[in-house]
């Protein structure tokens, strides 16, 4: 298998004393109020007022800044201290942040990571269990009874709607203004397919990045009227199109244009299927190419991370798509998506790593 040398150091050799193994399981036994109570640190601003302070806060400073109760500031100070976000100075009893509270608030990939956990997950993840063994998303019943999350995005409430685009972005958006170099400076491409557009966030960058560039948004219907509202009066929006799909479907075809396509861009995308659908979506997109398109894969493959925090993040997250996005689909290694790409039919011509958040752009073209 392979992985980055980072993932090398951590995942092939067990450095933990007995102790502190003992003191690992432990966290993930009480992980669930690990994180409530972590997560309501930062939402009453009690880690931000630790922060700001010159020596630390007591409890009854942190009690008077905040309007919360003796009960509530002692459970939360006393969980915090044990969980490491907080430390405390026994001679003046003043509690302070640590390095892990400072991360926790200001970090924003943990900011983003939190939200979207507590907001799309926490509730569905109690039935990963039977969303693994039935490969559906059963936890997706507390929110609707689609199939999959991606029927119901434009259906969720407000605030995890928000919490969902911002994950999806956050990662994304990052990544962006290196992706644009590599497609456009490095291939002749003028015509490009946007698979899995979304909101049509990266066809605009595309359109006002290169003033040649026509983009095809392919999307669910519902979603194709979503993006259209989003660009909506946006400058260069007129060179964007949609075109309504379901790519779970086997028989949908892409269109064809007649004069050729240069570029098939999929972000974040295949991510969402199953490897059987991602064959399926990948061979279908074959019959629309030709010699001179290229598929850029644009995905955060969990192995070729540069750093390990990342890697367990998007591992984690393959459960979010167990439980709540559609039951079969996951953050993949490197190894497996290449391998699908050439059942499909193609071939593997470029890799480019360290993008923004840890993407990578695997360049496709056909055998």
């Amino acid at each position: 298998m392979y992985l980055s040398d980072s993932l090398k150091k951590k995942y092939t050799q067990d450095n933990l004393s007995a102790r502190d193994a003992q003191r690992a399981a432990e966290f993930i036994a009480w992980g669930p109020a690990v994180f409530q109570a972590s997560r309501l640190m930062v939402k009453w601003g009690i880690l931000d007022l630790l922060r700001d302070s010159d020596n630390g806060l007591t409890e009854d400073e942190v009690v008077c800044k905040t309007g919360l109760s003796r009960y509530a500031v002692k459970c939360l100070l006393e969980a915090s201290l044990c969980i490491g976000t907080v430390l405390i100075n026994p001679d003046t009893d003043k509690y302070f942040l640590s390095k892990t509270g400072w991360f926790l608030i200001n970090d924003p990939a943990t900011r983003v990571n939190l939200d979207f956990n507590h907001d799309v997950n926490y509730v569905g993840w109690f039935n990963l269990e039977e969303s693994l063994k039935e490969g559906k998303p059963v936890g997706l019943k507390h929110f609707g009874d689609w199939p999959t999350v991606y029927e119901g995005l434009s259906s969720l409430p407000e605030q995890v709607q928000k919490s969902w685009f911002g994950f999806d972005h956050f990662y994304s958006d990052s990544s962006f203004p290196q992706a644009l170099e590599i497609v456009f400076g490095k291939y002749n491409v003028r015509t490009l397919f946007d698979v899995g557009g979304n909101t049509g966030k990266w066809a605009l960058k595309c359109v006002n990045y290169n003033p040649e560039v026509e983009v095809t948004v392919l999307d669910l219907p519902q979603q194709i009227e979503l993006m259209k509202n989003q660009i909506a009066g946006k400058e260069n929006s007129e060179r964007i199109v949609g075109y309504g799909i379901n790519l779970l479907d086997k028989n949908a075809s892409f269109p064809k244009r007649k004069d050729g396509l240069d570029a098939i861009w999929m972000s974040q995308f295949l991510d969402c299927f199953s490897e059987n659908e991602i064959v399926s979506i990948l061979t279908r997109a074959k019959e629309a190419m030709t010699g001179n398109t290229r598929i850029f894969i644009m995905e955060t493959l969990w192995d070729r991370q540069r750093f390990e925090p990342a890697s367990f993040c998007l591992t984690m997250t393959s459960l979010y798509f167990a439980a709540i996005a559609n039951g079969n689909s996951k953050m993949y290694h490197s190894e497996d998506m290449i391998r699908l790409i050439e059942t499909a039919g193609l071939q593997v011509e470029e890799i480019y790593d360290g993008l923004g958040q840890g993407h990578s752009i695997i360049v496709c073209k056909q055998k």
